[in-house]
């Protein structure tokens, strides 16, 4: 069987398995449908957390912009990381004491304030459509390539199957799926790195055989006239590496669909443990992707001088790819012997995805990367989607709109706005805003400059207030939000391209500029709540009660409250 074959079979079994999960997960109450019942087991919670933060930027995107940008790219990986052993060591214990079902439910407990709810909501939604618009985006690369089928056609079946089990389950039927969906992604994730590992220098470590990659890529580069892979701010300077790599590592911390995570557990105890798996099984795959990354720059820079263009294009995973256009062979041709024209005809997302046809492994290897890859934009998209619809149908339908709604009712909701959440990010992910990965890290920039102040200085500041917290929101969101908008280039018609507005702040690039809003946001929250009445003493007993060195109970939590 060909590779076509292969890969209708591996994802038909693997997309078979999440619908059959998601029917068996199905729930009928909102306390199911928002945080799983509490109900989750911590290694599961772990693996489904991992499923949920390794998205189609991780798997497809990530390896792709380390290969590309060499040294500059590390700062996904440093920033990311980081992020969530902030979150998982500085935050996720305490937000489980709260004990709430989304992030704008503890702005709301927190702060004593549905505005301060609202508003959490509103940016709630904004984070995770700009980030859902990444992985759908993922869904279509994939699709295009290895189904051969339109990309807008493979962004409506990704559509079609997150709709089946969000709808059914909710938090439940995605949490169970997304640990099916991590096992996929990690196992084609790595089997490839090992292969090729092993083809390249006998080493069947790809972190180990990373130590044999560097050198020979470096001298690669060197010899073609290119700055060695590892040379420092080639492609950023070093005010955009530290704010690039702030603004992932805070905006983790601030992400409202790994945050709701840490509410499916039984316990506080749990909730840490979860952090420990989760931080266990990301680290298979982020130590995995810079050697991954190496190995592919090695090998697209070894064909490319030694076949030269004609022969380049005459690769056949280079006509398939060319078919989906990803890959410009005509702008190859016209390159000549310019390795950084030549380089600047390739997409980064499909790196990881082509890696194992660039290498000339077997069928299967590339089916079964094909099904990784439609797995992780899935699972961070199921998850994306249900704060998308908590914010509607919880935050603003059950607690602002209709409070009085029956349990049926807040239910019958949720699920319809999954529905229309499903119909708007097929929308973005075939009109996306720039590369996988990219569109993602502008997504951490609004989550650190909205979500990450208000909630540390709500856990370790009693005299933040109300209005702190509101004003704090709306300025650091639509500061960064404008940025993020006024520094794109784009794309408006075909043949039409629109200059950035904005070129950078002071120096600051879009991807970094989250830290620019998270400032704002901090020093106007201390601002206005220094300027305004402290919160109610009930209140402010309820941060000591939840920053308390020990397990509470829930009925101590609830009488606290």
């Amino acid at each position: 069987m060909g590779t076509q074959e292969w890969t209708w079979i591996t994802v038909g079994l693997t997309f078979a398995a999440y619908l059959y999960i998601g029917y068996r997960s199905r729930v009928q109450t909102t306390e199911g449908f928002y945080v799983a019942g509490h109900g989750v087991p911590a290694i599961a919670n772990g693996a489904a957390t991992a499923a949920d933060w390794m998205s189609a930027a991780s798997f497809i995107s990530m390896a792709g912009l380390i290969a590309f940008l060499g040294f500059d790219g590390s700062v996904y990986l440093m920033g990311w990381t980081g992020g969530y052993v902030l979150l998982a060591l500085l935050l996720a214990p305490f937000l489980r004491k709260f004990g709430q079902y989304t992030v704008p439910d503890f702005v709301a407990e927190r702060y004593d304030s549905q505005v301060a709810r609202l508003v959490a909501a509103v940016a709630a939604i904004f984070v995770s459509f700009t980030y859902v618009a990444g992985q759908m985006g993922g869904v279509g690369v994939a699709f295009s390539r290895f189904l051969q089928v339109p990309f807008e056609l493979g962004v409506g079946i990704g559509m079609v199957i997150v709709a089946f089990f969000a709808v059914l389950g909710g938090m439940k039927g995605i949490t169970y799926t997304q640990v099916a969906q991590y096992c996929v992604l990690i196992f084609a994730y790595t089997v490839p790195a090992i292969a090729i590992a092993f083809a390249l220098f006998g080493n069947p470590v790809p972190q180990g055989a990373i130590g044999e990659a560097i050198p020979l890529l470096n001298q690669l580069q060197t010899d073609l006239g290119l700055d060695p892979y590892t040379s420092p701010f080639a492609n950023n300077d070093l005010l955009n590496v530290f704010c690039i790599t702030f603004t992932l590592m805070v905006g983790t911390a601030g992400l409202p669909h790994v945050i709701v995570r840490f509410y499916t557990v039984k316990t506080v105890r749990d909730a840490r443990w979860s952090a420990f798996w989760a931080l266990l099984f990301i680290a298979l795959l982020y130590t995995t992707a810079p050697a991954l990354a190496a190995f592919a720059k090695t090998y697209l820079l070894q064909q490319f001088t030694e076949l030269g263009p004609e022969g380049f294009l005459e690769l056949p995973w280079v006509q398939s790819w060319a078919e989906t256009g990803l890959i410009d062979t005509a702008a190859i041709a016209n390159a000549g012997s310019d390795v950084t024209a030549f380089l600047n005809t390739i997409n980064r997302d499909i790196i990881v995805l082509a890696t194992p046809e660039i290498a000339g492994l077997g069928p299967f290897i590339v089916a079964l990367v094909a099904a990784g890859g439609l797995a992780a934009a899935l699972s961070t998209a199921s998850g994306l989607l249900l704060v998308i619809s908590s914010s509607l149908a919880h935050d603003i339908y059950g607690k602002l709109i209709n409070p009085a709604a029956s349990d049926a009712q807040r239910l019958r909701v949720g699920r319809a706005m999954i529905l229309l959440a499903v119909i708007l990010a097929g929308i973005l992910g075939i009109y996306p805003l720039g590369f996988v990965a990219e569109v993602v890290a502008f997504a951490f920039g609004l989550a650190a400059a909205s979500f990450f102040p208000v909630i540390v200085l709500g856990i370790f500041w009693k005299r933040a207030t109300k209005q702190g917290a509101i004003w704090g929101m709306v300025v650091g969101l639509t500061f960064t939000f404008i940025m993020i908008v006024g520094m794109r280039a784009h794309v408006v018609a075909p043949g039409t391209f629109v200059e950035p507005i904005i070129e950078s702040f002071f120096g600051i690039k879009a991807q970094g500029i989250g830290i620019v809003g998270m400032l704002l946001n901090f020093a106007l929250m201390i601002a206005v709540s220094l300027a305004t009445k402290p919160p109610p003493e009930r209140i402010q007993q309820l941060v000591e009660q939840i920053r308390y060195p020990r397990v509470m109970s829930e009925d101590e939590l609830a009488d606290s409250k």
